[in-house]
């Protein structure tokens, strides 16, 4: 099973906001929708869902379990709640949020219980996200890597994380980017701004080129219908080698998140 490269993300929309986003990204082309417990939203993407008429099938969906719920007697429940909230049967793929090191659960507890979720079919594959190359070891230590689908880790043209990318390759698991527009701040970018006017594209689609290009996933979100759309161009962009380096020396280590308690000592 594959993880589809493009997708909506949905963190920081909640109520009708997230509604209509939802509604705009199926009714524009998006087929895979991103999530999590956390994000106070499964409820409204659900109805979304269920109003705009996509069958089931060639929907994605995406969630991430939360920290609360790693426990063993806690995390397939909790899994059950999003699915009720969800209005559907199966996940696509379910991910463990953060590594949450300290937490009192440990890495063999939380993706065990995760692997048994995918056993009883409330998901079709698993993942991580933000685990450093010492948390996908463990990962893997635990469940072989071929069960771990994906790591969704903030990845941009400010923070390309090579060394953490360079292991997961290596692995083949797959990379999901998220956060890869750093807040718009790449946006403004002059190499950016300028790439995006040498080819008649926007610098969105310019960032998520380059991120599809080096063969990651991309979840970009938006409230407003037209940015979706246009976002949704990016797939058709093709970077030439110039570009592609311009972009490269952009690495600053520009990262966004990292919360305390939840985010590993990163690579």
């Amino acid at each position: 099973m594959s993880i589809p490269l493009f997708g909506a993300g949905t963190f920081r929309l909640q109520g009708q906001a997230v509604i209509d986003s939802v509604r705009n990204a199926l009714e524009v082309g998006y087929r895979a929708i991103d999530t999590a417990q956390i994000y106070a939203n499964e409820a409204e993407i659900g109805q979304a869902i269920a109003s705009a008429g996509v069958p089931r099938e060639q929907l994605f969906i995406t969630t991430k379990i939360w920290v609360a719920n790693y426990a063993k007697d806690k995390l397939i429940p909790s899994l059950k709640e999003s699915l009720a909230k969800l209005r559907i049967d199966y996940l696509d793929l379910t991910l463990i949020h953060w590594p949450a090191p300290g937490n009192g659960v440990s890495v063999e507890e939380f993706m065990t219980a995760l692997a048994e979720a995918k056993q009883q079919g409330l998901t079709r594959q698993i993942g991580i996200s933000n685990f450093n190359i010492e948390n996908v070891a463990q990962a893997i230590a635990v469940l072989g890597k071929d069960l771990i689908a994906t790591n969704q880790i903030e990845l941009s043209p400010y923070l390309q994380n090579r060394k953490l990318v360079a292991f997961l390759k290596e692995q083949g698991i797959h990379v999901t980017s998220y956060m890869t527009l750093a807040y718009g701040k790449v946006l403004q970018d002059p190499v950016i701004v300028a790439l995006a006017r040498r080819h008649d594209a926007t610098p969105a689609q310019v960032a998520l080129a380059w991120a599809l290009q080096l063969g990651y996933s991309v979840i970009p979100s938006s409230t407003r219908r037209e940015n979706l759309a246009s976002n949704l161009l990016a797939q058709q962009l093709r970077l030439g080698e110039d570009d592609m380096a311009q972009i490269a020396a952009l690495e600053r280590n520009g990262r966004e998140v990292s919360p305390a308690g939840l985010a590993p000592a990163w690579d």
